[in-house]
Protein backbone atom coordinates (compact mmCIF):
# COMPACT_ATOMS: atom_id res chain seq x y z
CA UNK A 1 0.00 0.00 0.00
CA UNK A 2 3.03 2.65 0.58
CA UNK A 3 4.51 2.03 -2.67
CA UNK A 4 1.57 2.45 -4.50
CA UNK A 5 0.58 5.79 -2.32
CA UNK A 6 4.00 6.96 -3.82
CA UNK A 7 3.18 6.23 -6.63
CA UNK A 8 0.46 7.51 -7.08
CA UNK A 9 2.08 11.05 -5.63
CA UNK A 10 4.84 11.11 -7.90
CA UNK A 11 2.22 10.50 -10.74
CA UNK A 12 0.31 13.13 -9.62
CA UNK A 13 3.37 15.17 -9.29
CA UNK A 14 4.53 14.60 -13.09
CA UNK A 15 1.30 15.42 -14.13
CA UNK A 16 0.89 18.88 -12.74
CA UNK A 17 4.72 19.85 -14.15
CA UNK A 18 3.18 18.91 -17.36
CA UNK A 19 0.17 20.80 -17.27
CA UNK A 20 2.24 23.87 -16.04
CA UNK A 21 4.90 23.43 -18.69
CA UNK A 22 2.35 23.31 -20.83
CA UNK A 23 0.37 26.56 -19.69
CA UNK A 24 4.01 27.96 -19.68
CA UNK A 25 5.45 27.29 -22.98
CA UNK A 26 2.47 27.39 -25.65
CA UNK A 27 0.57 30.47 -23.77
CA UNK A 28 2.59 32.53 -21.10
CA UNK A 29 6.12 32.75 -22.83
CA UNK A 30 5.04 33.74 -26.44
CA UNK A 31 2.48 36.57 -24.84
CA UNK A 32 5.29 37.84 -22.53
CA UNK A 33 7.50 37.78 -25.31
CA UNK A 34 4.58 39.46 -27.76
CA UNK A 35 3.87 42.05 -24.81
CA UNK A 36 7.59 43.13 -24.45
CA UNK A 37 7.67 44.23 -27.77
CA UNK A 38 4.60 45.78 -28.37
CA UNK A 39 5.48 48.20 -25.15
CA UNK A 40 8.75 48.69 -26.48
CA UNK A 41 8.03 49.73 -29.71
CA UNK A 42 4.55 51.92 -28.52
CA UNK A 43 6.97 53.64 -26.15
CA UNK A 44 9.28 54.59 -29.20
CA UNK A 45 6.49 55.43 -31.32
CA UNK A 46 4.93 57.76 -29.55
CA UNK A 47 7.92 59.66 -27.59
CA UNK A 48 8.26 63.41 -28.67
CA UNK A 49 11.99 62.12 -29.37
CA UNK A 50 11.14 60.24 -32.32
CA UNK A 51 8.06 62.11 -33.66
CA UNK A 52 9.06 65.88 -32.97
CA UNK A 53 12.71 66.38 -31.99
CA UNK A 54 14.68 64.17 -34.23
CA UNK A 55 12.46 65.72 -37.36
CA UNK A 56 13.53 69.04 -36.25
CA UNK A 57 17.12 67.91 -35.92
CA UNK A 58 17.40 66.90 -39.16
CA UNK A 59 15.58 69.82 -40.79
CA UNK A 60 18.10 71.62 -39.15
CA UNK A 61 21.29 69.73 -40.51
CA UNK A 62 19.45 69.70 -43.97
CA UNK A 63 21.59 72.25 -45.64
CA UNK A 64 24.82 71.35 -44.23
CA UNK A 65 24.43 67.79 -45.65
CA UNK A 66 23.82 69.49 -49.27
CA UNK A 67 26.54 71.53 -48.92
CA UNK A 68 28.83 68.72 -48.16
CA UNK A 69 27.31 66.77 -50.72
CA UNK A 70 27.80 69.54 -53.36
CA UNK A 71 31.26 70.00 -52.17
CA UNK A 72 32.18 66.48 -52.48
CA UNK A 73 30.83 64.82 -55.28
CA UNK A 74 33.13 67.57 -57.69
CA UNK A 75 36.08 65.11 -56.48
CA UNK A 76 37.22 62.80 -58.20
CA UNK A 77 38.40 60.81 -55.96
CA UNK A 78 34.97 60.85 -54.98
CA UNK A 79 32.77 60.26 -57.69
CA UNK A 80 34.44 58.03 -60.60
CA UNK A 81 31.28 58.26 -62.81
CA UNK A 82 31.94 61.18 -65.21
CA UNK A 83 28.83 61.84 -65.85
CA UNK A 84 27.62 62.32 -62.33
CA UNK A 85 29.94 64.49 -61.76
CA UNK A 86 29.91 66.38 -64.49
CA UNK A 87 26.55 67.54 -63.51
CA UNK A 88 27.80 68.40 -60.05
CA UNK A 89 30.89 70.67 -61.76
CA UNK A 90 28.28 72.56 -63.89
CA UNK A 91 25.90 73.29 -61.02
CA UNK A 92 29.02 74.62 -59.03
CA UNK A 93 30.00 76.96 -62.35
CA UNK A 94 26.61 78.34 -61.73
CA UNK A 95 27.44 79.90 -58.87
CA UNK A 96 24.93 79.40 -56.61
CA UNK A 97 25.28 76.70 -53.68
CA UNK A 98 22.24 74.48 -52.37
CA UNK A 99 21.97 76.77 -49.23
CA UNK A 100 21.18 79.60 -51.64
CA UNK A 101 19.32 77.97 -53.81
CA UNK A 102 16.96 76.82 -51.09
CA UNK A 103 16.99 80.56 -49.39
CA UNK A 104 15.94 81.96 -52.59
CA UNK A 105 13.28 80.24 -53.80
CA UNK A 106 11.60 80.09 -49.89
CA UNK A 107 12.46 76.39 -49.07
CA UNK A 108 14.48 77.16 -46.09
CA UNK A 109 12.27 79.22 -44.71
CA UNK A 110 9.47 76.81 -44.82
CA UNK A 111 11.75 74.01 -43.17
CA UNK A 112 12.92 76.16 -40.20
CA UNK A 113 9.87 78.26 -39.60
CA UNK A 114 6.01 76.63 -40.48
CA UNK A 115 7.50 72.95 -40.42
CA UNK A 116 9.46 73.33 -37.43
CA UNK A 117 6.69 74.76 -35.52
CA UNK A 118 3.80 72.55 -36.43
CA UNK A 119 6.50 70.12 -35.21
CA UNK A 120 7.17 71.57 -32.14
CA UNK A 121 3.55 71.87 -31.07
CA UNK A 122 3.11 68.33 -32.23
CA UNK A 123 6.15 67.85 -29.41
CA UNK A 124 4.44 69.59 -26.57
CA UNK A 125 1.15 67.90 -27.13
CA UNK A 126 2.67 64.71 -26.78
CA UNK A 127 4.94 65.66 -23.32
CA UNK A 128 0.98 66.93 -22.25
CA UNK A 129 2.81 70.99 -22.45
CA UNK A 130 -0.62 71.94 -24.24
CA UNK A 131 -4.07 70.79 -24.80
CA UNK A 132 -4.70 68.42 -28.11
CA UNK A 133 -6.23 69.89 -30.79
CA UNK A 134 -6.42 69.37 -34.65
CA UNK A 135 -2.64 70.05 -35.75
CA UNK A 136 -2.41 70.03 -39.72
CA UNK A 137 0.42 70.68 -41.99
CA UNK A 138 -0.09 72.85 -45.19
CA UNK A 139 1.96 71.42 -48.18
CA UNK A 140 0.67 73.68 -50.70
CA UNK A 141 3.94 76.36 -49.46
CA UNK A 142 5.68 73.73 -50.41
CA UNK A 143 4.32 72.90 -53.86
CA UNK A 144 4.03 76.45 -54.89
CA UNK A 145 7.84 76.38 -53.91
CA UNK A 146 8.99 73.75 -56.13
CA UNK A 147 6.65 75.30 -59.37
CA UNK A 148 8.26 78.81 -59.13
CA UNK A 149 10.30 79.41 -62.02
CA UNK A 150 13.04 80.30 -59.94
CA UNK A 151 14.39 76.52 -60.18
CA UNK A 152 13.63 76.75 -64.00
CA UNK A 153 16.18 79.65 -64.38
CA UNK A 154 18.95 78.02 -62.11
CA UNK A 155 18.52 74.77 -63.93
CA UNK A 156 18.78 76.07 -67.53
CA UNK A 157 21.71 78.25 -66.06
CA UNK A 158 23.58 74.89 -65.18
CA UNK A 159 22.91 73.32 -68.87
CA UNK A 160 23.97 76.24 -69.94
CA UNK A 161 27.69 75.24 -68.34
CA UNK A 162 27.02 71.27 -70.40
CA UNK A 163 28.86 70.37 -73.50
CA UNK A 164 26.50 70.18 -76.39
CA UNK A 165 24.47 66.63 -76.74
CA UNK A 166 25.14 63.99 -79.55
CA UNK A 167 22.36 62.55 -81.49
CA UNK A 168 22.24 60.18 -78.90
CA UNK A 169 22.20 61.61 -76.11
CA UNK A 170 19.26 64.17 -77.82
CA UNK A 171 17.40 60.80 -78.30
CA UNK A 172 17.94 60.18 -74.83
CA UNK A 173 16.47 63.66 -73.34
CA UNK A 174 13.71 63.18 -75.95
CA UNK A 175 12.57 60.22 -74.17
CA UNK A 176 12.37 61.70 -70.75
CA UNK A 177 10.67 64.09 -71.98
CA UNK A 178 7.75 62.07 -73.20
CA UNK A 179 7.87 59.47 -70.54
CA UNK A 180 9.14 60.88 -67.83
CA UNK A 181 12.66 59.63 -66.00
CA UNK A 182 11.40 56.54 -64.94
CA UNK A 183 14.54 56.32 -63.05
CA UNK A 184 16.84 56.84 -66.20
CA UNK A 185 20.11 58.89 -65.72
CA UNK A 186 20.22 61.81 -66.87
CA UNK A 187 22.63 62.86 -70.13
CA UNK A 188 25.44 65.17 -68.79
CA UNK A 189 25.26 67.39 -72.20
CA UNK A 190 23.39 70.58 -73.37
CA UNK A 191 20.03 69.58 -75.44
CA UNK A 192 17.50 71.69 -77.16
CA UNK A 193 16.43 74.17 -74.74
CA UNK A 194 11.87 73.41 -75.02
CA UNK A 195 13.45 69.65 -74.80
CA UNK A 196 15.17 70.16 -71.72
CA UNK A 197 12.81 73.04 -69.94
CA UNK A 198 9.47 70.32 -70.68
CA UNK A 199 11.34 67.58 -69.56
CA UNK A 200 12.29 68.94 -66.37
CA UNK A 201 9.08 70.95 -65.85
CA UNK A 202 7.10 67.16 -66.40
CA UNK A 203 9.48 65.94 -63.68
CA UNK A 204 8.70 68.82 -61.23
CA UNK A 205 4.83 67.81 -61.74
CA UNK A 206 4.67 64.76 -61.28
CA UNK A 207 6.52 64.99 -58.04
CA UNK A 208 4.03 68.12 -56.97
CA UNK A 209 0.91 66.50 -57.90
CA UNK A 210 2.20 63.11 -55.86
CA UNK A 211 2.00 65.43 -52.26
CA UNK A 212 -0.61 65.58 -50.59
CA UNK A 213 -2.04 69.20 -49.89
CA UNK A 214 -2.50 68.93 -46.07
CA UNK A 215 -1.38 66.59 -43.44
CA UNK A 216 -3.29 66.09 -40.17
CA UNK A 217 -1.61 64.95 -37.39
CA UNK A 218 -4.08 64.76 -34.49
CA UNK A 219 -7.41 64.74 -35.55
CA UNK A 220 -10.44 64.28 -32.41
CA UNK A 221 -8.00 63.05 -29.59
CA UNK A 222 -9.09 64.22 -26.09
CA UNK A 223 -7.06 65.66 -23.63
CA UNK A 224 -4.86 63.25 -21.61
CA UNK A 225 -3.53 64.64 -17.87
CA UNK A 226 0.17 63.38 -18.30
CA UNK A 227 0.51 63.71 -22.56
CA UNK A 228 0.37 61.08 -24.98
CA UNK A 229 3.89 59.67 -24.25
CA UNK A 230 3.38 59.32 -21.06
CA UNK A 231 0.12 58.00 -21.21
CA UNK A 232 -0.34 55.37 -23.70
CA UNK A 233 3.23 53.59 -22.49
CA UNK A 234 1.64 53.30 -19.21
CA UNK A 235 -1.39 51.93 -20.48
CA UNK A 236 0.87 49.29 -22.68
CA UNK A 237 2.29 48.38 -19.48
CA UNK A 238 -0.97 47.01 -18.41
CA UNK A 239 -0.68 44.24 -20.98
CA UNK A 240 1.56 42.32 -18.70
CA UNK A 241 -1.15 41.43 -16.63
CA UNK A 242 -1.83 39.02 -19.16
CA UNK A 243 0.91 37.09 -19.10
CA UNK A 244 1.77 37.31 -16.10
CA UNK A 245 -1.80 35.63 -15.32
CA UNK A 246 -0.66 32.12 -16.99
CA UNK A 247 3.20 32.35 -15.53
CA UNK A 248 1.28 32.37 -12.52
CA UNK A 249 -0.89 29.90 -12.74
CA UNK A 250 1.60 27.39 -14.39
CA UNK A 251 3.96 28.19 -11.19
CA UNK A 252 0.74 27.40 -8.64
CA UNK A 253 -0.12 24.03 -10.58
CA UNK A 254 3.28 22.67 -10.24
CA UNK A 255 4.95 24.00 -7.16
CA UNK A 256 4.99 22.42 -3.96
CA UNK A 257 6.62 24.97 -1.75
CA UNK A 258 7.27 28.63 -1.67
CA UNK A 259 10.62 28.57 -3.27
CA UNK A 260 9.30 25.93 -5.73
CA UNK A 261 7.25 28.90 -6.52
CA UNK A 262 9.19 31.68 -7.23
CA UNK A 263 11.70 29.45 -8.89
CA UNK A 264 8.98 28.15 -11.80
CA UNK A 265 7.60 31.88 -11.93
CA UNK A 266 11.35 33.52 -12.01
CA UNK A 267 12.82 31.17 -14.81
CA UNK A 268 9.45 31.22 -16.82
CA UNK A 269 9.91 35.25 -16.69
CA UNK A 270 13.20 35.02 -17.43
CA UNK A 271 12.79 32.57 -20.71
CA UNK A 272 10.26 34.96 -22.02
CA UNK A 273 12.10 37.96 -21.40
CA UNK A 274 15.50 36.58 -22.91
CA UNK A 275 14.30 35.77 -26.79
CA UNK A 276 13.07 39.60 -26.60
CA UNK A 277 15.78 41.04 -25.38
CA UNK A 278 18.46 38.78 -27.68
CA UNK A 279 15.91 39.38 -30.86
CA UNK A 280 15.92 43.43 -30.42
CA UNK A 281 19.61 43.95 -29.90
CA UNK A 282 20.35 41.46 -32.56
CA UNK A 283 18.08 43.47 -35.40
CA UNK A 284 19.29 46.65 -34.02
CA UNK A 285 22.87 46.38 -35.04
CA UNK A 286 21.73 43.78 -38.17
CA UNK A 287 19.89 46.88 -39.37
CA UNK A 288 22.64 49.64 -38.41
CA UNK A 289 25.08 47.07 -40.56
CA UNK A 290 22.83 46.38 -43.83
CA UNK A 291 22.55 50.30 -44.00
CA UNK A 292 25.66 50.23 -45.99
CA UNK A 293 24.18 47.75 -48.41
CA UNK A 294 21.06 49.65 -48.84
CA UNK A 295 21.11 51.88 -51.67
CA UNK A 296 19.09 55.03 -51.76
CA UNK A 297 17.46 54.75 -55.35
CA UNK A 298 17.71 52.32 -58.29
CA UNK A 299 20.92 51.52 -59.52
CA UNK A 300 20.16 52.90 -62.88
CA UNK A 301 19.19 56.44 -61.49
CA UNK A 302 22.75 57.06 -59.71
CA UNK A 303 26.27 55.78 -59.40
CA UNK A 304 27.08 54.18 -56.54
CA UNK A 305 29.52 56.54 -55.77
CA UNK A 306 26.68 58.95 -54.77
CA UNK A 307 24.84 56.74 -52.75
CA UNK A 308 27.68 56.15 -50.91
CA UNK A 309 28.47 59.91 -50.31
CA UNK A 310 24.61 60.16 -49.18
CA UNK A 311 24.66 57.57 -46.98
CA UNK A 312 27.73 58.96 -44.89
CA UNK A 313 26.47 62.27 -44.69
CA UNK A 314 23.27 60.64 -43.51
CA UNK A 315 24.06 57.95 -41.97
CA UNK A 316 23.28 59.25 -38.37
CA UNK A 317 19.22 59.77 -39.57
CA UNK A 318 18.33 56.15 -39.78
CA UNK A 319 20.87 55.13 -36.67
CA UNK A 320 19.35 57.76 -34.58
CA UNK A 321 15.86 55.82 -35.82
CA UNK A 322 16.44 52.58 -35.50
CA UNK A 323 17.99 53.09 -32.34
CA UNK A 324 14.93 55.25 -31.13
CA UNK A 325 12.84 52.25 -32.40
CA UNK A 326 14.72 49.37 -30.73
CA UNK A 327 16.16 50.90 -27.81
CA UNK A 328 13.26 51.25 -25.95
CA UNK A 329 12.11 47.03 -26.79
CA UNK A 330 15.86 46.77 -25.19
CA UNK A 331 15.42 48.57 -21.67
CA UNK A 332 11.70 46.83 -21.37
CA UNK A 333 12.93 43.13 -22.24
CA UNK A 334 16.16 43.70 -19.48
CA UNK A 335 13.79 45.16 -17.06
CA UNK A 336 11.74 41.81 -17.55
CA UNK A 337 14.69 39.55 -17.33
CA UNK A 338 16.28 41.19 -13.87
CA UNK A 339 12.53 40.97 -12.53
CA UNK A 340 13.07 36.58 -13.35
CA UNK A 341 15.81 36.93 -12.22
CA UNK A 342 14.94 38.55 -9.02
CA UNK A 343 12.32 36.22 -8.47
CA UNK A 344 14.92 33.22 -8.60
CA UNK A 345 17.35 34.60 -6.48
CA UNK A 346 14.49 35.04 -3.91
CA UNK A 347 13.27 31.02 -4.78
CA UNK A 348 16.70 30.31 -3.81
CA UNK A 349 17.19 32.63 -0.08
CA UNK A 350 13.59 30.64 0.88
CA UNK A 351 15.02 27.17 0.12
CA UNK A 352 18.16 27.79 2.09
CA UNK A 353 15.88 29.16 5.09
CA UNK A 354 14.01 26.38 5.20
CA UNK A 355 16.74 23.81 4.90
CA UNK A 356 17.97 25.69 7.98
CA UNK A 357 15.25 25.00 10.10
CA UNK A 358 15.04 21.48 9.19
CA UNK A 359 18.94 21.32 9.83
CA UNK A 360 18.21 22.74 13.91
CA UNK A 361 15.49 20.84 14.54
CA UNK A 362 17.29 17.61 13.46
CA UNK A 363 20.00 18.66 15.64
CA UNK A 364 18.01 19.53 18.45
CA UNK A 365 18.06 17.65 21.76
CA UNK A 366 14.57 16.02 22.55
CA UNK A 367 14.44 18.21 25.49
CA UNK A 368 10.69 19.25 25.44
CA UNK A 369 9.55 16.14 27.07
CA UNK A 370 11.32 17.23 30.10
CA UNK A 371 10.14 20.72 30.26
CA UNK A 372 6.58 19.51 30.45
CA UNK A 373 7.12 17.18 33.36
CA UNK A 374 8.85 19.78 35.84
CA UNK A 375 5.70 19.74 38.23
CA UNK A 376 5.96 16.28 39.11
CA UNK A 377 9.81 16.73 39.19
CA UNK A 378 8.61 19.22 43.12
CA UNK A 379 6.51 16.54 43.72
CA UNK A 380 9.29 13.68 43.50
CA UNK A 381 11.97 16.07 45.28
CA UNK A 382 9.22 16.44 48.66
CA UNK A 383 8.87 12.54 48.65
CA UNK A 384 12.60 11.73 48.55
CA UNK A 385 12.78 14.92 51.17
CA UNK A 386 9.95 12.64 53.33
CA UNK A 387 11.69 9.69 52.94
CA UNK A 388 14.97 11.63 54.31
CA UNK A 389 13.13 12.58 57.46
CA UNK A 390 11.96 9.55 57.51
CA UNK A 391 15.00 7.37 57.66
CA UNK A 392 16.63 10.03 59.81
CA UNK A 393 13.52 9.32 62.51
CA UNK A 394 14.07 5.34 62.50
CA UNK A 395 18.05 5.92 62.84
CA UNK A 396 17.51 8.09 66.08
CA UNK A 397 14.71 5.47 67.27
CA UNK A 398 17.27 2.49 66.90
CA UNK A 399 19.76 3.15 69.18
CA UNK A 400 16.87 3.45 72.42
CA UNK A 401 15.84 -0.37 71.21
CA UNK A 402 19.77 -1.42 71.66
CA UNK A 403 20.13 0.63 74.57
CA UNK A 404 21.31 -2.12 77.12
CA UNK A 405 19.89 -1.88 80.73
CA UNK A 406 22.13 -1.68 83.66
CA UNK A 407 23.41 -4.90 85.64
CA UNK A 408 23.09 -5.23 89.31
CA UNK A 409 25.90 -4.84 90.27
CA UNK A 410 27.70 -3.56 93.42
CA UNK A 411 30.16 -1.42 91.53
CA UNK A 412 28.54 1.70 90.80
CA UNK A 413 28.80 3.46 86.90
CA UNK A 414 30.52 6.21 86.09
CA UNK A 415 29.49 9.72 86.12
CA UNK A 416 30.52 10.59 82.47
CA UNK A 417 28.91 7.52 80.73
CA UNK A 418 25.75 8.77 82.41
CA UNK A 419 25.72 12.93 81.71
CA UNK A 420 26.45 11.31 78.22
CA UNK A 421 23.16 9.28 78.48
CA UNK A 422 21.05 12.24 79.56
CA UNK A 423 22.65 14.62 77.30
CA UNK A 424 21.84 12.03 73.98
CA UNK A 425 17.88 12.13 74.41
CA UNK A 426 17.88 15.76 73.73
CA UNK A 427 18.75 15.58 69.70
CA UNK A 428 16.87 12.47 69.37
CA UNK A 429 14.31 14.72 70.54
CA UNK A 430 14.48 17.26 68.14
CA UNK A 431 15.20 15.39 65.34
CA UNK A 432 11.77 13.79 64.59
CA UNK A 433 10.02 17.88 65.57
CA UNK A 434 11.72 19.00 62.34
CA UNK A 435 10.62 16.04 60.75
CA UNK A 436 7.02 16.17 61.51
CA UNK A 437 7.47 20.22 60.98
CA UNK A 438 8.45 19.22 57.42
Amino acid sequence: MKYTKLGRRDYMKAARKIIALLIIIFIGIPILFGVIWIVGLTKATVSSEFVSDLPREIIEEIPDIAEEVFREAQDRRVIRDDNTRAWFEAAAKAGVTPRQLMEEIGLLDWLENELSESLEEVGEVMRGERRPRPITLDLRPLKDILLQGEIDQYLLRVLDNLPPCDEEESNAWLRISRRGFDHRELPACRPDLEIAREALTEWRIDAVDDMDNEIEIFEDVHFLPFGISRTIPLLSYSLFVIPAIFILIGALIAATSPASFFRWSGISIFLGALPALLLSFFAKHVSLWALSFAPYSYQNDWSSELNDLILEKTSWIPMRIIDQLFSPVISVAAIVCVIGIVLFVISLMVRGRAQTRTVTKAQAPPSAPVQKEEPPKAEESEKEESVEAESKKAETQEPEKEKPKPESSDVEPETEPEEIESEEPEPESSEPKKSEER
